[in-house]
């Protein structure tokens, strides 16, 4: 695998280098034993898997709080997103900036994505898979989100939103979000 660390501390976009002959291809898409070289979370406790029907479907920004925060492991399998996440560690050096990669079933990219991140994506085809592992089990009470177009983050998405949930138009701006719940 080939890791490549982003502008964000601890974020990566990790390629699967390829093994190619005739019949196609090979490659890891998980080494433990590679991600611990990095530093990186290998405890993958759960997959989820994302379908979307249309093309500019918004989902974000979402995150779990401390202790339930979680670590993600993420990739496109089918279709392509734009897949965007913002560093709100407040001691960090990349506080409220953002990263924005394309993931695409054709690149076999993946986006690594720390504790104390939002994450979210737009799809930028109709009927677009996405599967993310994370190091953490789903906890309601933890579950956090903030608004996507949010100016603290001024998020460039490629495209303009055509389907976002209500539950992710409401979620609060970073200003009006208590200091405690932006981890």
């Amino acid at each position: 695998m080939i890791f490549t660390e982003t502008k964000l501390k601890g974020a990566y976009i990790i390629d699967i280098k390829k093994l190619e002959d005739d019949r196609g291809f090979f490659g890891r898409a998980y080494c433990q034993r590679e991600f611990e070289e990095y530093g990186l979370n290998t405890n993958l406790v759960q997959t989820n898997v994302s379908f979307n029907k249309k093309k500019a479907t918004l989902r974000g920004m979402h995150m779990q709080q401390a202790p339930h925060a979680e670590t993600k492991l993420v990739r496109c399998t089918r279709g392509a997103i734009y897949d965007v996440i913002v560093d709100l560690r407040p001691d960090s050096d990349t506080y409220k900036q953002w990263v924005g990669v394309e993931l695409t079933a054709d690149n076999y990219r993946m986006l690594y994505v720390p504790e104390g991140f939002a994450h979210g994506y737009i799809t930028l085809e109709d009927n677009t898979d996405v599967t993310y592992q994370v190091t953490a089990f789903y906890e309601a009470s933890a579950e956090r989100g903030h608004r996507w177009n949010d100016p603290a983050f001024n998020i460039q998405w490629p495209l303009e939103p055509q389907l976002i949930s209500e539950k992710d138009r409401s979620h609060p701006l970073l200003e009006a979000t208590p200091e405690k719940s932006a981890v």
